[in-house]
């Protein structure tokens, strides 16, 4: 086993970004099947967005133990074992309705996706050349982005049989294993220095990232909320006010196909006026269609446009909020600012489907959007006290 180098063969990067889709594809399915299939048992709102939060629950819990397997066996074991934890667990689904096994499957399933999801990240990061890094990294994004979008379409197979659409993913999911075990296993590179000669403690390091730019952190949270809570909480509301399970397997994926349209192009706005300015309108955009979705009703074509124009809108937060915070840290504690997104959006996906979930159950069916709407409107009024400049966090 050799550690990873600067530069990679294609067909390794093409074996990592198709785990990358079928991984987003099975999560994008997953979410939705499940709630329809509780919801249709007659499963209250809560306890269906409950026993959805146990994926982001094995997301979460498995950041905190995944960099060491990762350096012990490499990036390859970690993937392989990632997807047969993640086969095994979908393909239980069928065998019992038990909430509380369902729970432990669900939990299984988020340790999988997150066990894959860093070994491939990381192996991307640790051989993509340098002057081509940041296009391997949108690459990797986007891919995830076009699974998670086209995952909920297998709704739809239903029709033949609840079990289809899991057979079809665990299909992909098979082959995309066959595929891993032809790479060469690598180890990702030691780190630079000595492990202390970094004298400053890790917490003063999380709280200097805070302090300097705990605005543009926001959004990692804000996009967790938001795709856990649509994915977890949206077939129930769609059920409850007449929209049936195919047109919610065409209207989910709206959202993420918003979010590939206009990602390049925010991307080239916020290099070109500036990225606070562009979350700002994003925030009150996705604001706006939010607000909106309780007053198209149960029309599919209204609630689609909304989703459109949603997803387009919220769907780039979490790179731009990482683009934003390099654009005024230094690059010492950078490291620090994307772990500290990567648990607001664990942190976010965990309380997504539970308030939404109770929000419907306690509230009522809209306030599920009301309440989304206006936690973007007050993030996009929080630009107006942040007065982030890299010329000052620089002399600190």
């Amino acid at each position: 086993m050799k550690p990873a180098q600067q530069g990679f063969g294609m067909f390794t990067f093409v074996t990592l970004i198709l785990v990358v889709i079928v991984a987003g594809a099975s999560q994008g399915l997953l979410l939705p099947l499940l709630s329809i299939w509780l919801e249709q048992r007659g499963v209250s709102a809560q306890v269906n967005a409950l026993n959805s939060a146990a994926l982001y629950l094995g997301v979460f819990g498995t950041m905190f133990v995944i960099e060491r397997p990762v350096r012990k066996y490499g990036f390859q074991p970690v993937i392989l074992t990632g997807i047969v934890m993640v086969i095994a667990a979908t393909i239980s689904f069928t065998f019992t309705q038990s909430l509380a096994v369902w729970f432990m499957l669900r939990l299984i399933v988020g340790i999988g996706d997150s066990a894959l999801h860093y070994a491939s990240q990381l192996w991307i990061v640790s051989n993509a050349p340098a002057d081509r890094r940041g296009r391997y990294i949108s690459l990797y994004g986007m891919a995830y982005g076009v699974g998670f979008s086209i995952g909920p379409l297998a709704i739809k197979l239903t029709r033949y049989g609840d079990i289809i659409p899991i057979i079809t993913m665990n299909v992909l999911f098979i082959a995309v294993l066959i595929m891993v075990l032809r790479l060469r296993n690598e180890q990702p590179p030691e780190a630079d220095g000595a492990r202390g000669s970094n004298t400053a403690k890790p917490e003063n390091r999380f709280l200097r990232v805070y302090r300097l730019a705990w605005f543009p952190l926001i959004p990692a949270f804000l996009y967790g909320y938001m795709e856990a809570s649509m994915n977890g909480n949206f077939p129930i509301y769609g059920l409850r006010m007449g929209i049936t399970s195919d047109e919610i397997a065409y209207l989910l994926p709206l959202i993420g196909f918003g979010s590939l349209i206009l990602q390049l192009p925010l991307g080239v706005w916020s290099d070109r006026i500036g990225r606070k300015p562009i979350l700002m309108l994003c925030g009150i955009a996705g604001a706006a269609a939010f607000l909106a979705v309780p007053l198209a009703g149960s029309n599919s074509w209204g609630i689609g446009a909304l989703f459109l124009v949603a997803g387009g809108s919220i769907g780039s937060f979490y790179s731009l909020g990482l683009a934003y915070a390099a654009d005024l840290l230094p690059r010492a504690i950078l490291p620090t600012a994307n772990v500290i997104a990567s648990i607001h959006f664990s942190i976010a996906s965990l309380i997504g489907p539970n308030a939404g979930g109770w929000l419907i159950q306690h509230v009522s069916l809209p306030s599920l959007f009301y309440i989304m709407g206006s936690v973007y409107i007050l993030f996009a009024a929080s630009g107006l006290r942040y007065r982030g400049q890299k010329e000052d966090i620089v002399t600190e």
